[in-house]
């Protein structure tokens, strides 16, 4: 019965979320384009498809390596990427180029998934992290085909969620053919929630298979040439609305005592590039665009803003110290195990619940700092400018976290391939 309401409920409100939609590609056009996607009208496939769903930024990173290891395994196997956001698309380009598909997810009302299944017609479909669509799963299931949760992570706050609406919560767990849990707090969870104990898995989570190719070490070298070999740099990644400011504060009580370093700041979405960079000059700091800036970055310049798709992880190389964004806010954190896997030390503000085992882990080995505040931030950071060996042996530390905990992705993509 909730799920009859549900679907109703989605039905009726699509012409408003269309109609935002609209409104939002006046300022992004990306967001408007290929719009009939998300009503479930994609170009058909000339054969069954793995569907691998990744619903914005973060999950498709997560993706990354599985759909890496999927192609080592078979190049010529039929990968489609669906993602909600523009960004969650982009950046899948960004990685992957024409070796995969691309599309839109569809919005979750029966027609629009039905028509999208019957275009696309799955053959497996791979959910990344926590994306339980009621319809998405119902629809694919009734037509016997496998449903994967990967890599599958669950706060204790979503759980509390999902506890309020079982008799819509359940039936989706129990059609998903294998959970992959990352941590055994995380799999107890989907048990509590209603997930049957011979579909879920502990193995791990398979962002700690995180790889950084000779290619993009080379890159970073590059780019950590430009900017300045011998200057101060970290970098503030993924930053949202409400924490650019607390950085550049941050920053700035770093440049009195650090006049030379250098801060590359990554807002989490392209749409805000240009908020950040009109932000930063209007706090008196000159700025350059990465993507407009040739050639070496003038010393004068203490604000490096990361305006481009899919660097981040090359960003991080070329820096000393990262700070993690979403966490100076309520989002509850990003990924940190990217700076992690370059042996950089790792900071965040407190509001790290999306990914508390893995900052657990790292908090554990000794290869992450937490800053409540811009000040703290500000103060770590020149502690650790000041320390380069404190440093050093923070960035070995977080390093040997990750390395620690590699394994995952094997494991995962065999789980997958025994049961497709």
């Amino acid at each position: 019965m909730l799920h009859f309401f549900y679907s109703l409920f989605f039905r009726l409100a699509l012409p408003f979320v269309l109609l935002r939609l609209w409104w939002l590609g006046r300022r992004n056009p990306e967001a408007w384009k290929r719009w009939q996607e998300r009503l479930g009208y994609v170009a058909s496939s000339p054969e069954p498809v793995i569907w691998v769903h990744a619903v914005s930024v973060g999950e498709t990173i997560a993706a990354a390596p599985l759909v890496n290891a999927l192609l080592r395994r078979n190049p010529e196997a039929p990968i489609l990427m669906t993602a909600m956001t523009p960004t969650g698309s982009a950046r899948a380009k960004a990685m992957f180029g024409d070796r995969v598909r691309y599309a839109y997810s569809p919005y979750d009302t029966p027609g629009a998934v039905r028509r999208f299944a019957e275009r696309v017609r799955p053959m497996a479909l791979v959910i990344m992290e926590t994306e339980l669509w009621p319809n998405m799963i119902a629809n694919t299931y009734r037509r016997d085909v496998p449903i994967f949760l990967i890599n599958a992570r669950l706060s204790e706050r979503s759980a509390r969620g999902y506890e309020r609406v079982p008799s819509l919560v359940r039936p989706l767990l129990r059609s998903i053919c294998w959970i992959a849990a990352q941590a055994e707090e995380d799999a107890g969870r989907f048990l509590r929630i209603g997930a049957e104990s011979k579909s879920v898995s502990v193995t791990g989570s398979i962002k700690f298979d995180v790889d950084i190719s000779a290619e993009l070490r080379a890159e970073a070298s590059i780019l950590r040439k430009q900017l300045g070999e011998h200057r101060p740099v970290w970098i503030a990644a993924s930053t949202h609305d409400g924490e650019d400011r607390q950085i550049i504060e941050a920053h700035k009580a770093v440049l009195r005592t650090f006049p030379s370093a250098l801060l590359v700041i990554v807002p989490r979405h392209p749409e805000r590039f240009d908020n950040v960079a009109e932000l930063t000059e209007s706090m008196g700091l000159k700025l350059s665009r990465r993507s407009g800036a040739k050639g070496p970055v003038p010393d004068d310049v203490q604000v490096y803003l990361g305006d481009t798709m899919g660097e981040l992880l090359m960003l991080y190389g070329a820096s000393d110290i990262a700070f993690v964004g979403g966490s100076l806010i309520e989002r509850g954190g990003h990924n940190p195990l990217e700076p992690a896997a370059w042996g950089m030390p790792v900071l965040s503000g407190p509001h790290i619940f999306n990914f508390e085992t893995i900052y657990n882990r790292l908090d554990v080995g000794h290869g992450l700092y937490c800053t409540p505040s811009p000040d703290a931030l500000a103060d770590c950071v020149m502690a650790l400018m000041a320390d380069p060996d404190s440093a050093k042996r923070a960035g070995d530390n977080a390093l040997a976290v990750v390395n620690a905990n590699r394994g995952a992705l094997e494991k995962v993509v065999d789980g997958i391939v025994e049961r497709v």
